[in-house]
């Protein structure tokens, strides 16, 4: 009778938390754009370049804070980031080294017109996986 019980109990649990609908928090207000690592040259040097950049924006709202972070992947390289402001891209540069694999990361966040703080919902961006 005891086993009953709680088989019973069991299949009313799992009915109810099929049943419950899960509560999704409400989309970032505006998407952004993670570019994988490439090589560009600046000054001279050969580096690698990571951008995060807005993408679009659903009204009434506007791009804020983005960053976008580059690391070599070799378990000894530090995880190099940079900020971008408002609709100005967050862009990080490392030095290349040929034949090594970087990853991008990154996070862009909105915000809404009128409203002096960055919407709690950012988008987190990757992680993209290059061989240069």
């Amino acid at each position: 009778m005891a086993r009953a019980i709680v088989v019973l109990l069991s299949g009313i649990v799992i009915a109810g938390a099929i049943a419950t609908p899960a509560h999704a928090e409400p989309a970032p207000p505006c998407a952004f754009t993670l570019s994988p690592p490439a090589v560009v040259h600046v000054d001279g040097a050969d580096m690698v370049s990571v951008t995060v950049s807005p993408d679009a924006c659903g009204a009434p709202a506007n791009p804020r804070f983005s960053v976008a972070c580059v690391q070599r992947q070799d378990n000894a390289s530090p995880i190099q980031c940079n900020q971008g402001r408002g609709a100005q891209p967050a862009q990080v540069l490392t030095p290349f080294r040929p034949g090594a694999t970087y990853v991008s990361t990154g996070r862009g966040c909105g915000g809404w017109m009128g409203i002096a703080e960055i919407a709690p919902q950012c988008q987190v961006l990757g992680p993209l996986s290059t061989p240069l």
